[in-house]
């Protein structure tokens, strides 16, 4: 396809279809609605099914199905939403079955507003359900991410027998801009482990239930292994002018967008500065950001959210150089100046 200027979250179903994801289950939640309404458009051109479910806890359950046929199945949602899909997700993560689930943030808690925050972080990140599972985590920053990262998704979720979440704020999934589409996805592999409505589907069994303790036990240390390859194998992250920087800013989503120009601004200034951005949330950049304590002297993490990736962060640094933060809230977006602001103060502590 030729470049089109398109929302985030129109470029989200895109980048799904060209994956070869042919059954979105949804219902409609803002600032996420547009997904909904690209999939009812788009999955039937290519002979897929779009389904508006009564509600998110049926559209989590009919996801689950469809990913035990072996095929690519997504759903999207935005943060009260999402908080009603938890049990099927925890269901579907103990399953191992694959499935790829989009968070459009809001502001919260409750209701809340329409606005763009990043207070679903932990719900995402450490996991909102019950149980011992983790989710691949990914930020995109920008529409052209917004495809590019679901059809990573897919290939991720397939390749781990895991679901993964594609979690972006508000702002990225409304914003306007040009995106390159990648070719489409010519051929899946096959997924022996599946359901084909054969006599073969008698030998095996999609299932998260366990009732014996010790079977329970062995589940849980497979899934703790394949957490850990992936720990090892996946980490994504950005780091940008902090080869000398003697400070450091922390932040993912539209926030590592403001906080590039605030580089370039300060540096401009001779301000020795530099950002790192998390495209993998989970799992966590920790070895990247270690890497730079050899030399930074100061870390700034932004966030819109009461103070939640920071942690990682403290935990990851644990006390070798300070750990400031910087936040809004209820759909407050910082501009450059106020960052900068902070920044200079930093500096001349």
């Amino acid at each position: 396809m030729a470049k089109q200027l398109i929302k985030g979250n129109e470029a989200i179903v895109k980048g799904a279809v060209l994956a070869g994801c042919r059954y979105f289950f949804g219902y409609p939640i803002t600032p996420a609605s547009e997904i909904a309404e690209a999939a009812a458009y788009y999955m039937p051109q290519v002979g897929g099914t779009f389904l508006q479910a009564e509600s998110e806890i049926a559209s989590i359950n009919m996801v689950y199905g469809a990913a035990s046929g072996g095929i690519r199945v997504m759903t999207a949602s935005s943060s009260p939403g999402i908080s009603l899909k938890m049990e099927g997700i925890s269901y579907a993560a103990g399953s191992e079955l694959p499935l790829v689930l989009v968070d459009i943030m809001r502001g919260g808690p409750g209701l809340g507003n329409i606005a763009p925050e990043q207070s679903d972080y932990n719900q995402i990140v450490k996991g909102g359900g019950h149980g011992n599972y983790k989710l691949l985590v990914l930020a995109p920053a920008s529409a052209q991410e917004m495809c590019d990262f679901t059809m990573l998704a897919f290939d991720l979720a397939d390749r781990y027998r895991n679901p993964v979440c594609v979690l972006a704020d508000g702002f990225i999934g409304q914003m306007m801009e040009p995106v390159d589409f990648p070719p489409p996805v010519e051929k899946l592999a096959d997924k022996p482990w599946a359901l084909h409505c054969d006599a073969d589907d008698e030998k095996r069994l999609i299932s998260s239930i366990e009732l014996e303790p010790e079977r329970l036990e062995a589940h849980n240390r497979k899934l703790q292994a394949k957490y850990a390859e992936i720990e090892k194998a996946e980490i994504r992250c950005e780091t940008y002018k902090t080869d000398d920087a003697e400070l450091v800013v922390i932040g993912y989503g539209v926030i590592s967008r403001i906080l590039q120009s605030v580089v370039d601004r300060l540096r401009q200034d001779g301000y020795r500065i530099g950002m790192l951005r998390p495209i993998t949330l989970w799992p966590f950049p920790r070895p990247q950001i270690e890497k730079l304590l050899d030399h930074v002297q100061k870390i700034l993490v932004v966030e819109l959210s009461n103070g939640q990736m920071v942690d990682d962060v403290r935990l990851t640094v644990k006390d070798r150089i300070p750990i400031h933060f910087y936040n809004r809230m209820g759909g407050v977006v910082p501009s450059p100046e106020e960052i900068i602001e902070q920044v200079i103060k930093l500096f001349e502590a």
